[in-house]
């Protein structure tokens, strides 16, 4: 009988202890595992383009300025169709030109002056504006647009409101292929990385795509822009 106990109290034993030793496998394995897995690498890729514009918006914004709101009125229009017609002079469509209803300031009624006596009283500002997918051809107008000041019409300063605009509007046709070169950026610097530290670089752990921008390549040219993207990756890295 107390053969059979000690028997069997060695078998229990023995049992114990490769169940013992299982448990410590797996655990050193998932350990191993939890630690290749906070191996990583975080990087950036950088992609960028340069590009035309291909879209210009100019707005034309005059001043006429009168005492009489009827012969004011005919000063604008007249002037307006000289625009209107310098514009299809140089080839722009109708439906590419544009207009608003012109601003009347009336000085008498403003409570405060700057203290300056004028020979008028009404200012109307007007403004034409051309909205075109010819730049080249909108470049060349605006570089003749002296003609219209040799025709009388006084052409306003451009503000925030009323400023020529050069647009961009092709980044969904070029987005691919950048995001597509900055990754790859985001690779080669993941694995200078890794060479450097004596890993291999794995599968991607995270990626986030950074946004878009579109800037002016200078002061001097707005109609060339400058594309770029930033994108973050993660990449999982493992001892060689």
């Amino acid at each position: 009988m107390r053969s059979r106990l000690t028997v069997a109290a060695a078998v229990l034993g023995a049992l114990v202890g490769l169940g013992l030793a299982l448990a410590g496998f797996f655990v050193g394995e998932a350990l191993k595992e939890a630690r290749s897995a906070e191996r990583f690498v975080t990087v950036r890729g950088f992609a960028e383009r340069n590009v035309q514009a291909d879209l210009v918006i100019w707005p034309i914004t005059f001043r006429d300025t009168g005492n009489d709101l009827a012969e004011l009125q005919k000063v604008v229009d007249s002037h307006k169709n000289e625009v209107r017609a310098f514009l299809a002079a140089a080839g722009f469509r109708p439906e590419e030109i544009s207009e608003m209803p012109p601003q009347v300031t009336d000085l008498k009624a403003q409570a405060y002056g700057d203290g300056q006596k004028r020979d008028y009283r009404y200012i109307a500002t007007a403004t034409i504006t051309l909205r075109t997918s010819d730049v080249k051809a909108a470049k060349k107008a605006m570089e003749d647009s002296g003609k219209l000041v040799l025709r009388g019409i006084v052409l306003a300063e451009q503000d925030y409101a009323r400023s020529t605009e050069f647009l961009f509007t092709g980044l969904n046709e070029i987005k691919p292929a950048m995001i597509a070169e900055a990754t790859k950026n985001a690779r080669e610097a993941a694995e200078q990385f890794a060479r450097d530290s004596g890993a291999r670089v794995g599968s991607i752990r995270r990626a986030s795509q950074g946004l878009f921008t579109i800037e002016d390549r200078d002061k001097g040219s707005p109609d060339h822009k400058k594309v770029r993207v930033v994108t973050t990756v993660e990449y999982f890295l493992s001892s060689d």
